[in-house]
């Protein structure tokens, strides 16, 4: 008789699935805002760049990680209480660290313009 469960492959690639899923919204939504921001700047509209959009297939592509990561941790053999221990402050740490890292873009784009991130031009 075994007291250890099996983990779980399974939500191992429903956390990747919803990651992915998430990440394409994301990336079509920031598409449609850097666009939308671009052109309203050429019409010398004052205009901010909105980030609430953003927030909801954030907060997806973050739980597909989590799910992964704790399912990952359990088939390494880690027990279900410390996988969650562990994935738990690991996702909300790179969570905090990724959307502060694009807000300080969005800042920079708006103070200098879309030629501060072209890192292929040495000024």
């Amino acid at each position: 008789m075994s007291y250890y469960s099996e983990p779980s492959y399974f939500l191992l690639a429903i956390g990747l699935l919803i990651s992915l899923a998430c990440g394409t919204a994301f990336a079509a939504t920031l598409k449609q805002i850097v666009q939308k921001w671009s052109s309203d700047r050429a019409a010398n509209v004052k205009s901010q760049l909105r980030t609430e959009q953003l927030l909801i297939p954030f907060l997806g592509i973050s739980a597909g990680v989590f799910l992964f990561l704790v399912s990952g941790l359990e088939i390494f053999g880690f027990t279900g209480w410390l996988s969650y221990v562990v994935a738990i402050p690991v996702t909300l740490l790179i969570g905090f660290l990724v959307w502060y890292q694009l807000g300080s873009m969005f800042a920079l784009v708006e103070q200098k313009g879309f030629q501060s991130l072209d890192l292929d031009s040495w000024q």
